[in-house]
């Protein structure tokens, strides 16, 4: 997971009105969400975000419905335009672009796949993926052997002269990532992207998007507001509740530290063995007796860890790097430490 930032965002505030610019004094000057629509009739969107965004990361955006984030996304290719603040993607600032820059910028530098799918009804399957990149300029042949490419790689071979009233959700879905694809960019945007699709083709299509990732190494702002698909695909996790950034951070960071009672609400159901890593958890303290001891991998879950420590009848695991050297220790009562926060919700 590289560190590198691909998308800086700083000081961004977006507020819907009529009169948006002159409220940024009361926005500056503490005003919520509900005060500012009270008061003067203007929703708050986004409240001063600053967010840095990692290059060939999965970084996912959530929180409830009305948090901002699919404003954020938005304001991300000025699809909405921000009120205030700055987007640099590779340190060129997206606010200060010309129509004809955001336009070439858009065409080169993003792609999206929307929760609607967004596909175009009297088009083929091929000239709807095609479509992204006939903007691009490529046509003919190019063109047909790029979209035919990632058909096949999505499962949707055979299907090219189909049309989008013939294919199920899942399917329809997998078009609109095939057309994003098919673009080659270099940041790919998802606003809910499968959150319309059935539980077992959603986790189908996350699999695939994993699968994906780890061949392309694409920077992916992800939308969603479900927190067990966020901790499954995101290697970054951005929390926001009323427009404001509560936390970023990892899965491990945001189970482990949550940053406030909201992010803590967020996560108190999840089963955080199943999704913290051995690292997570590991102390320095050294087992009393080696002979009682498992070896595990740092990156192994608590569940795969609890498993090998009963498998063998141990009392404690050693947690080793992917060199094999020793970094610390788990026993039993560290994992009935983390078991047991889930255990008292259920009660």
């Amino acid at each position: 997971m590289t560190q590198d930032i691909k998308i800086k965002i700083s000081s961004l505030t977006k507020i819907f009105g009529p009169k948006a610019k002159s409220m940024i004094k009361h926005v500056d000057n503490g005003i919520g969400k509900d005060k500012l629509l009270e008061e003067h009739h203007h929703v708050l969107g986004l409240d001063n975000i600053n967010l840095d965004l990692s290059n060939k990361n999965i970084e996912v955006i959530m929180g409830l419905s009305g948090s901002g984030k699919s404003t954020l996304i938005r304001n991300i290719n000025r699809l909405i335009e921000p009120t205030t603040g700055t987007i640099s993607i590779d340190g060129e600032d997206v606010t200060r672009m010309s129509s004809e820059e955001l336009r070439k910028f858009r065409q080169q530098k993003t792609a999206m796949v929307f929760q609607s799918f967004a596909l175009l009804p009297h088009k083929t399957i091929m000239e709807n993926v095609c479509f992204g990149i006939f903007l691009q300029g490529v046509s003919g042949d190019e063109s047909y052997k790029r979209a035919k490419r990632w058909i096949d790689r999505v499962g949707l071979t055979g299907y090219e002269n189909r049309y989008p009233s013939q294919l199920s959700g899942g399917m329809q879905q997998r078009v609109g990532l095939a057309r994003a694809l098919t673009c080659d960019t270099e940041i790919l945007m998802m606003d809910e992207a499968f959150s319309a699709l059935d539980p077992l083709i959603r986790s189908d299509m996350q699999d695939l998007l994993l699968q994906l990732q780890d061949e392309l190494h694409k920077t992916i702002v992800f939308i969603t507001h479900d927190l067990d698909e966020a901790l499954k695909i995101g290697d970054k996790i951005a929390i926001l509740n009323n427009g404001q950034l509560v936390q970023h951070g990892t899965t491990q960071e945001i189970l482990m530290t949550p940053a406030d009672d909201y992010v803590r609400d967020f996560v108190k159901k999840v089963n955080r063995s199943h999704v913290l890593h051995a690292a997570s958890v590991m102390t320095d303290v050294k087992p009393e007796s080696e002979s009682l001891t498992v070896k595990v991998n740092e990156g192994d879950t608590i569940d795969n860890v609890l498993c090998d420590i009963l498998r063998k009848d141990a009392n404690c695991a050693v947690v080793t790097n992917s060199t094999g050297k020793e970094v610390g220790y788990i026993n039993k009562k560290d994992i009935a430490n983390i078991v047991k926060p889930l255990v008292d919700d259920a009660a």
